[in-house]
C-alpha cells in the first residue's frame, strides 16, 4: 500500500449509514450548537484573553480575536461542507484520509490527538486556578497549597516572607479530567444534557459581565490601543513579541485556543440524528454566537484593568480579580462568575474529551491505532477503552505541564488541522464533484485559500518555540506510524 492511498468515499459513507452497528444517533442540531458553545466559551475567554493582553497585544487583543474569528469562519465553512458530505466521526482526520491519503491522514490524526489532549488539559489547569478562587473568595476557606495545584515546572512569586513555592502536581486538574472522562463513558446523550445546562448558565454570565462592566471601562486603559513593538519577558523567563503587528498575530494565535469548539462538533457526526443538515448548523451557529461575545468581552476586560494588572495580580483567575478590584460594589458578581466559570470549564473539558475519543475511535477502526480503542461498551455503546487511555494522557498533561505551554500547543495543533481541512475542500471538489453536498463552501477555492493564509499567519505569530514542539510531536508520530500503523492499516494490500 502506498503512503498516499485514499480511503474510498463509499466505505466512509457506508460507515456513516451503518447506525445499528455503530454509536447511537442521539444529538440534534440544537445539541450540536450547545456542544460547540460549550467548547468555545471557556478557558479561551476567561484565561487566555488576559494572557494574550499581558504577553502580546495589550488592548488590541480584540483585533487578535477578530483575526482568529476570520480564520475560524473561513475554516468553519470548509468544515461545514465536509461534515455534511462525509458525516462520520473523526473530523479533519476523516476528511484528509478521503482526499489526501493515509500518511497525511495519520499526520492530522496525530495532530488532533495533541489538539484535544492538551486542550482539555489547558482548561483543566484553568479549572484548578478558579477552584482556589472559589475556596478563598466564595467559601472563605484556605486555598489548596501551591505545591498541589501547580506543575513541577512552575514556581510562585515571592510571598511576604520572601519564600518561593514550586509546584509538585496539579491534583484538582487531574480530578476534574477523571470525573468527566467517567461521565463520557456513561453516554453521549447524558453528557450533552449536562453540557446544555452549563452552556445556558455561562452564556448568561458572559452577557452580564459585558453589560455591567461596560460602565466601568477606563478609556486610558485602551491608550495606546496598539502598543509600540517590544519584547515582553514573562514570569517564567519566556520572551513574547508585544505590540505592533507581530503582537496582534501572536495574540490571535493565543486566543485562537478559544475557538476550537466548533471543530469538536464535527467529531460527533456519527452520533447525530440528521448530520447532513445538523452539522453545518452546529458548526457555524456556535461560531457566530461566540465570536460576537468574545469581541465584546475582550473590549470590556481590557478596559477595566491596565495591562500590568494582568501581568501581576490578575495572572490567575484574571476576570474575577479584575471585577473585584475595578468594579466596586460588584463583588457578588465576582463570586457568581467563579461558580459559573468552574461549570463552564467543565463543559469545555467534556467536549474536548468527546472529540479526542472519537478521533481515537476512527483511527482505531482504520487500524492506525490498536483496534481495542474502537471497542464499544456493551451497555453504554461508547468507546470506553479510548476514554480510559485519554484519561491517562490528558491527566498527565493537566497534572504536570504548565498552562501557558499546553494552551499554545493546542492553538498550533488546531491551526495546522484547519489548514488541511481547507485544502481538503479544494481537493474533494476536483476529485469527487458528484458527491452530494447539502452545504457548499462559497467561492471555492478563494475561501479555502484565504483560510489557509490566515491560519498560517497565526502559526507564524506563535513563534519558533511552538513550531519546535509541534515538529517534535509529529516526529514521535512518524515513528509510531512506520513502526505500527502502516503495517496494521485496514487499507493495506
Amino acid at each position: 500500500m502506498g503512503l498516499f492511498t485514499k480511503k474510498p468515499l463509499h466505505l466512509l459513507l457506508n460507515e456513516a449509514s451503518d447506525a445499528e452497528k455503530g454509536m447511537k444517533r442521539t444529538l440534534s442540531a440544537g445539541s450540536l450548537v450547545a456542544l460547540g458553545i460549550g467548547a468555545i466559551i471557556g478557558a479561551g475567554l476567561f484565561v487566555r484573553t488576559a494572557a494574550a493582553a499581558a504577553q502580546n497585544a495589550g488592548p488590541s487583543v480584540t483585533l487578535g480575536f477578530i483575526i482568529a474569528a476570520i480564520g475560524c469562519a473561513l475554516a468553519g465553512l470548509c468544515y461545514a461542507e465536509l461534515s455534511s458530505s462525509i458525516p462520520i466521526s473523526g473530523s479533519a482526520y476523516t476528511y484528509t484520509y478521503a482526499t489526501m491519503g493515509e500518511l497525511l491522514a495519520w499526520i492530522i490524526g496525530w495532530d488532533l490527538i495533541l489538539e484535544y489532549a492538551v486542550g482539555a488539559a489547558t482548561v483543566g489547569i484553568a479549572w484548578s486556578e478558579y477552584l482556589n478562587n472559589l475556596l478563598v473568595e466564595v467559601l472563605h476557606w484556605k486555598p489548596i497549597a501551591y505545591e498541589w495545584c501547580h506543575s513541577p515546572f512552575e514556581h510562585s512569586v515571592a510571598d511576604a516572607a520572601g519564600v518561593i513555592h514550586t509546584g509538585i502536581i496539579n491534583l484538582p486538574a487531574l480530578g476534574i479530567v477523571t470525573a468527566l472522562s467517567l461521565l463520557l463513558i456513561k453516554g453521549t446523550q447524558e453528557s450533552a444534557f449536562v453540557n446544555g445546562l452549563i452552556v445556558i448558565t455561562k452564556v448568561s454570565i458572559v452577557i452580564l459581565i459585558i453589560i455591567l462592566g461596560w460602565g466601568f471601562i477606563n478609556s486610558s486603559n485602551h491608550a495606546p490601543y496598539i502598543p509600540e513593538p517590544s519584547i515582553y519577558t514573562d514570569h517564567q523567563g519566556i520572551n513574547h513579541n508585544y505590540g505592533g503587528i507581530l503582537g496582534i498575530l501572536g495574540a490571535a494565535g493565543v486566543v485562537f485556543f478559544a475557538f476550537i469548539g466548533f471543530d469538536a462538533v464535527s467529531t460527533a457526526a456519527q452520533e447525530t440524528k440528521n448530520p447532513k443538515t445538523a452539522m453545518p448548523i452546529g458548526i457555524l451557529g456556535s461560531l457566530a454566537v461566540c465570536t460576537v461575545l468574545y469581541i465584546l468581552f475582550a473590549h470590556v476586560l481590557t478596559g477595566l484593568a491596565p495591562v500590568e494588572f494582568f501581568r501581576t495580580d490578575g495572572r490567575e483567575a484574571s476576570v474575577v480579580a479584575a471585577i473585584n478590584k475595578f468594579m466596586p460594589g460588584y463583588h457578588w458578581l465576582g463570586k457568581l462568575v467563579t461558580v459559573a466559570i468552574l461549570a463552564g470549564f467543565s463543559s469545555v473539558i467534556l467536549v474536548m474529551l468527546l472529540g479526542q475519543s472519537r478521533v481515537f475511535y476512527s483511527m482505531s477502526k482504520d487500524g492506525l491505532l490498536p483496534t481495542s480503542l474502537s471497542t464499544l461498551h456493551p451497555k453504554f455503546q461508547t468507546p470506553y477503552k479510548a476514554n480510559l487511555i485519554i484519561l491517562i494522557l490528558v491527566g498527565a498533561f493537566a497534572a504536570f505541564v504548565p498552562g501557558d505551554i499546553v494552551g499554545d500547543m493546542t492553538s498550533i495543533g488546531t491551526l495546522f488541522a484547519f489548514i488541511l481541512v481547507c485544502a481538503a475542500v479544494i481537493i474533494l471538489r476536483k476529485t469527487n464533484p458528484e458527491l452530494p453536498r447539502q452545504f457548499k463552501t462559497p467561492l471555492v477555492p478563494i475561501v479555502p485559500i484565504l483560510g489557509i493564509i490566515v491560519c498560517a499567519a497565526m502559526i507564524y505569530g506563535l513563534g519558533w518555540t511552538n513550531w519546535l514542539r509541534l515538529f517534535g510531536w509529529l516526529a514521535v508520530g512518524f515513528i509510531f506510524y512506520f513502526g505500527y500503523s502502516k503495517r496494521n492499516s485496514k487499507l493495506k494490500d
